[in-house]
């Protein structure tokens, strides 16, 4: 049987003295979309801060490629082809919006071109000239997500991608999100918006109390949405 892209195994993680990560164990295999749902606190965030090593301290272990990467830098898991949009964006407001694109380095082989880009985000080619706080919000978002594909990640960590932004921006991003899972990427994506989330997914991960609590597959999606509903608040 062939290696998982990404398995975790009993992952514990710290900012400080605060014990955020109490033994999360998943794996996500190459080209799947895995999505990490849970409450406000319940450790999704930690828990793609900790796979990137940006995490106050871990341990445990956490495979990529059947590397194990508990011991590495973010820097060489980067380089591992992980790219990681988080929830902040980190869009530089000095800069224009192709200035922030090409920003990063290329770490691995197989990136997007900025012409791909361009024809995945029209509005960036078009706010090329602009300056990152001139951008919209939702123009910051796919930025955020487009820098990461300049790199040449294959596994595409993405942080709340859909939160605060308009319907119509929501539902671009969702059909940018299946672009890229029918393009072979990976992706883990932490969401609260469960009708965001629902037809993107092949598996859900729900999060509570910094473990996961339950693994189940799209089919089983339509007979858990309401539950979820209730468990996630929202």
């Amino acid at each position: 049987m062939a290696a998982h892209l990404l398995e975790v195994k009993d992952l514990h993680g710290w900012y400080g003295e605060s014990h955020v990560l109490h033994g999360v164990n998943f794996h996500v295999d190459e080209g799947e979309l895995v999505t990490l749902l849970g409450r406000n606190g319940s450790g999704r965030t930690s828990t793609l801060r900790a796979l990137m090593g940006l995490i106050g301290s871990r341990k445990g272990s956490v495979k990529v490629q059947g590397l194990e990467t508990i011991a590495l830098p973010p820097h060489r898991i980067a380089r591992l082809g992980v790219g990681y949009c988080p929830e902040e964006r980190g869009i530089f407001a000095s800069l224009s919006c192709e200035e922030n694109l090409m920003l990063p380095p290329v770490l691995a082989p197989g990136g997007m071109s900025v012409e791909q880009i361009y024809a995945m985000f029209p509005n960036l080619q078009s706010r090329a000239a602009s300056q990152g706080t001139r951008l919209s919000g939702g123009e910051q978002q796919m930025l955020a997500v487009a820098r990461i594909l300049r790199s040449g990640a294959r596994l595409l960590l993405l942080d709340e991608i859909s939160e605060g932004l308009a319907p119509v921006i929501v539902q671009q991003l969702g059909r940018t999100v299946q672009a890229l899972r029918a393009q072979g990427f990976t992706v883990v994506m932490v969401e609260q918006n469960v009708s965001f989330a629902g037809p993107l997914a092949d598996r859900f991960l729900v999060m509570e109390h910094g473990a996961v609590i339950q693994d189940f597959g799209r089919a089983e999606w339509p007979s858990r949405r309401d539950s979820l509903h209730q468990t996630l608040g929202v």
